[in-house]
């Protein structure tokens, strides 16, 4: 269906300001609107006065590409499109080339982008509430994760200040369960140098712990201690009991999160295709395909799905390489050209496709056979794992295009 109307919304945390304009570009209204569910719900009804009922024929520009006014949006049928900010700053310079700016104008310039411009814009699309479950377990893990890495840091100093002798003993893993759990029976230098063997067994036993047994324990343990003047291990203590109590906290959530999210990628691998995947039924689902690619696994494939789900779904390789940071920038005037890495891109997928290939450069001979090329052609590690990743992507979005598993046999495989 053709758009008829033209809006954009300028979101903000208390107020939204929306602007509408016709095939003409003439302003048929401006309004602000709070946000809240009877501010929204105002909000489409607003949009939908200036039709005849038709939300179809309303297109909507805004910046953000996820939140709840563009899930109101969509919800009442509306056509969403997202802009990156600094395309939006570009476009407000064809209005106010003095660089003026405020929340009315920027709906506007939202809504004269999206008439005049729509391929710079991004169609938005309901997204699947498998997709959104799996997007929040991984966000929520990552999280967690990187919380976990803080206290244990805070730990690992506050040990190293009066007890170092524990740090040897776990081999510096102070945020494993069963370190804690250790910790926990010998809290002080003392109770270390007094620790039974009976009581190291047990907790070696209990979380499963071969890698050391109990009498190596005992002897690291039993390392003199530091000197400190009085009260300075009592209140490391304090300090690490609390981290401790927070650490044991975090690990049952991570383990918690992670069993979330295998589950929701297991029902991605084995989900039988929708009526509009436009596939057939004999096709894998995509999650299924992917999985099958070298070098992937559960934590990647739930990133890729997660933040790239558009441009999965799309098998679209040019924006995929942009948002994981793989596709160069280039920069050309005259007799000069500067080739760049591309910065401005999603962090989360940068990250898991960074990792994907290095897993991939070890387990598929075709490309680690490409990756030393690219080394003996003068290129660093990162660069050369790049290079492997925009490949992976090219071959993954040729095989969603097919509806085919990976097949390391396949001729021309290792030339895509």
């Amino acid at each position: 269906m053709k758009l008829a109307w033209f809006g954009g919304v300028d979101w903000g945390a208390q107020k939204h300001h929306a602007c509408v304009l016709d095939v003409a570009g003439q302003v048929l209204g401006e309004r602000e609107f709070e946000h809240g569910g009877a501010g929204l719900s105002q909000m489409a009804d607003w949009l939908l006065s200036f039709t005849a009922g038709e939300a179809g024929e309303v297109g909507v520009a805004i910046e953000t590409p996820s939140g709840p006014v563009v899930e109101s949006l969509l919800e009442h049928g509306f056509v969403v499109h997202s802009i990156n900010p600094k395309q939006l700053d570009r476009f407000r310079d064809r209005i106010s080339p003095a660089g003026a700016k405020d929340d009315r104008r920027d709906a506007r310039v939202l809504a004269s982008a999206l008439r005049t411009d729509p391929h710079c814009l991004r169609r938005l699309e309901p997204t699947d509430p498998a997709i959104i479950e799996l997007r929040e377990w991984s966000r929520v893990s990552e999280e967690l994760t990187r919380e976990r890495v803080r206290l244990a840091n805070r730990m690992r100093q506050q040990l190293w200040r009066y007890y170092p002798q524990f740090l040897a003993a776990v081999d510096d893993d102070v945020a494993a369960p069963w370190a804690l759990d250790l910790w926990q029976s010998l809290p002080t230098p003392r109770a270390g140098q007094r620790a039974r063997k009976a009581t190291l067994s047990r907790v070696l036993k209990q979380h499963r712990i071969r890698r050391i047994d109990a009498g190596t324990l005992r002897d690291r343990l039993q390392v003199p201690a530091v000197k400190l003047t009085p009260g300075t291990a009592e209140a490391a203590t304090t300090h690490v009991r609390l981290l401790v109590e927070r650490l044991a906290l975090l690990n049952r959530q991570l383990g918690h999160s992670g069993r979330q999210l295998d589950r929701s990628v297991r029902q991605l691998v084995e989900a039988a295709p929708g009526p509009d995947s436009g596939g057939s039924a004999d096709e894998p689902p995509d999650a299924a395909i992917l999985l099958s690619l070298p070098g992937i696994g559960t934590r990647v494939l739930a990133t890729l799905l997660a933040e790239g789900s558009d441009a999965v779904r799309r098998r679209d390789h040019g924006a995929l390489r942009c948002l994981c940071g793989v596709a160069p920038v280039t920069r050309r005037s005259g007799k000069s050209l500067l080739v760049t890495q591309r910065r401005a891109a999603h962090h989360r997928l940068r990250d898991a496709v960074f990792y994907w290939s290095r897993v991939a450069v070890q387990k598929d001979p075709v490309c680690h056979g490409r990756y030393l090329a690219l080394r003996a052609r003068g290129h660093g590690h990162a660069r050369a794992l790049r290079s492997v990743a925009d490949r992976l992507l090219n071959v993954a979005c040729a095989m969603l295009r097919d509806g085919t598993r990976f097949d390391p046999h396949r001729a021309g495989i290792g030339n895509t």
